[in-house]
């Protein structure tokens, strides 16, 4: 057993943060109306920020597209990092298990088991590169998003008929089995990686706990709303996703009062919490939401 000391990191020891998944961390489509944590995540914590989240992304395409770019502007040159200075965070898995994976039958090949062990072996592939430290952040409890909520209404990202109750329940079963998963697998793999700093971070309890108590997370001028959205548009059944929809949009301040952007994506005081969160468990000012496990 490692003592607290030989795992992680040490403080002000990561000066690169190079980020890998999906919309959660996209910093360029901006998935949250506004600034991604990635971005916020640099400026708290001093670090020199290389994205390479793009947004839809499933752990497969992680694995077509932005692995391979890392490893060619690695080989020619353009991309040179210090392993020991380097962090390296994956997000992933919202898609792999949502409306177009898992959930509505359209992988019929895949099993959580498949999308999450696809997940781990991100950190193998790049320790195998060279890299040496290693955030694997997992799933939020997607069943408190409006989209997968019992009370949910057609939206941009589902206008068919479903059981939205059957959907809620899936879901949660989905992202905790998951999440289980993930954790079971990188504790047998931690191990084998010499010299390597593996870190679980909790997203999945930091987002039940800002749901939990906003109070203690969200700062804006409206009142605390961790059900509705930012951003929230109605549809009509089978209407086109294409369309606009009938849409109602907090402004100003009032946005920081908001869990969650639109209804699937976190608001941006939902992305500073978690950038602050990241960023202190890297420089080692606390343990919450962290697990090193090497």
């Amino acid at each position: 057993m490692l003592s607290a000391l030989a795992a992680g990191p040490s403080p002000q020891q990561i000066k690169n943060l190079v980020t890998f998944g999906d919309s959660y961390t996209d910093i360029n489509r901006h998935a949250d109306g506004g600034v991604m944590w990635p971005v916020f995540a640099a400026e708290e914590g001093n670090f020199t920020l290389f994205p390479f989240a793009i947004s839809g992304a499933t752990c497969s395409s992680v694995f077509a597209s932005q692995l391979p770019v890392y490893m060619e502007e690695k080989a020619n040159g353009s991309l040179i990092l210090d392993p020991n200075e380097t962090i390296y965070t994956l997000w992933i898995g919202t898609n792999d298990v949502g409306v177009h994976g898992l959930l509505t039958g359209q992988t019929p090949n895949e099993t959580v088991v498949d999308t999450t062990a696809c997940a781990v072996n991100w950190v193998k592939v790049l320790y195998e590169s060279g890299a040496r430290n290693f955030i694997f952040q997992n799933m939020v409890p997607l069943e408190t998003t409006p989209l997968y909520a019992r009370d949910s209404y057609p939206n941009r990202y589902w206008t068919a008929q479903r059981n939205t109750t059957e959907w809620n329940v899936f879901i949660k079963e989905l992202t905790a089995s998951g999440n289980a998963i993930a954790e079971l697998m990188l504790q047998v793999l931690a191990p084998t990686l010499h010299d390597a700093h593996i870190g679980l971070f909790d997203s999945h309890s930091l987002f039940a706990d800002i749901f939990a108590r906003p109070q203690l997370y969200l700062n804006g001028t409206a009142p605390l709303n961790v059900t509705g959205a930012v951003h929230a548009c109605v549809f009509e059944l089978n209407e086109s996703t294409t369309d606009p929809g009938v849409c109602t949009d907090a402004v100003g301040t009032d946005q920081d009062s908001f869990l969650w952007y639109d209804e699937l994506h976190p608001s941006v005081q939902a992305e500073r919490v978690v950038a602050k969160a990241i960023s202190d468990v890297i420089h080692r000012k606390t343990e919450q939401w962290i697990t090193w496990l090497s």
